[in-house]
């Protein structure tokens, strides 16, 4: 029996990256998935974004895994769009017992309309997240049996991780910071209804956010502060492997982890004990 046997986990950003990762590693544990994208492009974002054929992938991967898994098409922004992709997945599985916000971007970094990049960036990585919880959490408090809930941060969200303070780079670090507030809300005020709630700092992690043609570009432009020492990890990786996370991602939302609540986790070979 796996470690999350008859689990339901509803995941944002799951057409790829480290959400496809969570998915697939929590259904070889047993668990049914609720697999939402917004498989299409946010202007604002550098490199191309996942699309319908990605979020297909992941659920042939996840079937491949033994697990069952709905997947809609849905913008975190969008909080009635979220609403039915979430009531979809509840009306196939009956409950869902984890949450994983996770949709994450990483807004223009160099050129572009650097305004709206701060806009795109915190009405994703920290509005999103909220409305990523307050859809699911009326059903898991309907059902009083617990719970968990993931929230995807960053290393930058435990420090001043970043390549530089346009917009863009500004929106992600404060929404990444803003999620351990949400988090530490959430844990105090869910914690007697034996819902726990969770951060992930991960540091860099090789998906097509980072690991990509633009951003390579930008590194190369500007190496005075990718190639600083200031950003590189203590242990010698220079970037993580998604199922790294998953894996403590895993632990969370076991019965493992029952009693974990209200921390922030990191994930980051040594980057934030400098």
């Amino acid at each position: 029996m796996g470690r999350l046997e008859d689990k339901v986990v509803f995941i944002t950003g799951a057409a790829r990256g480290q959400g496809r990762s969570h998915a697939v590693r929590m259904a070889e544990e047993g668990a049914s998935i609720i697999a939402v994208d917004i498989c299409d492009q946010i202007p604002t974002v550098f490199y191309p974004m996942a699309t319908r054929d990605d979020l297909d992938e992941t659920a042939n991967l996840v079937e491949k895994a033994g697990g069952r898994i709905v997947t809609r098409v849905a913008d975190v922004r969008d909080r009635n769009a979220l609403q039915g992709a979430f009531d979809d997945g509840l009306a196939e599985f009956g409950h869902v017992d984890v949450v994983l916000p996770n949709a994450g971007i990483m807004p223009v970094i160099n050129e572009g309309e650097q305004e709206q990049a701060w806009h795109d960036g915190i009405a994703t990585l920290l509005t999103g997240v909220w409305q990523t919880i307050e859809v699911a959490l009326p059903s898991m408090l309907e059902r009083g049996q617990g719970g968990s809930i993931q929230i995807t941060s960053s290393a930058a969200g435990l420090s001043s991780m970043a390549l530089n303070t346009i917009p863009g780079q500004a929106a992600y670090v404060a929404a990444k910071h803003g999620v351990v507030g949400l988090m530490r809300l959430y844990a105090s005020q869910l914690a007697p209804h034996s819902i726990r709630v969770n951060t992930v700092h991960p540091t860099g992690v090789n998906t097509p956010m980072v690991a990509n043609e633009q951003y390579g570009k930008f590194a190369m432009e500007f190496p005075e502060i990718a190639g600083s020492p200031k950003y590189q990890n203590p242990m010698p990786v220079p970037l993580i492997d998604p199922v790294d996370v998953s894996n403590a991602m895993v632990y969370l939302a076991s019965d493992e982890g029952r009693y974990v609540t209200g921390v922030t986790f990191p994930v980051d070979a040594g980057y934030l004990n400098r």
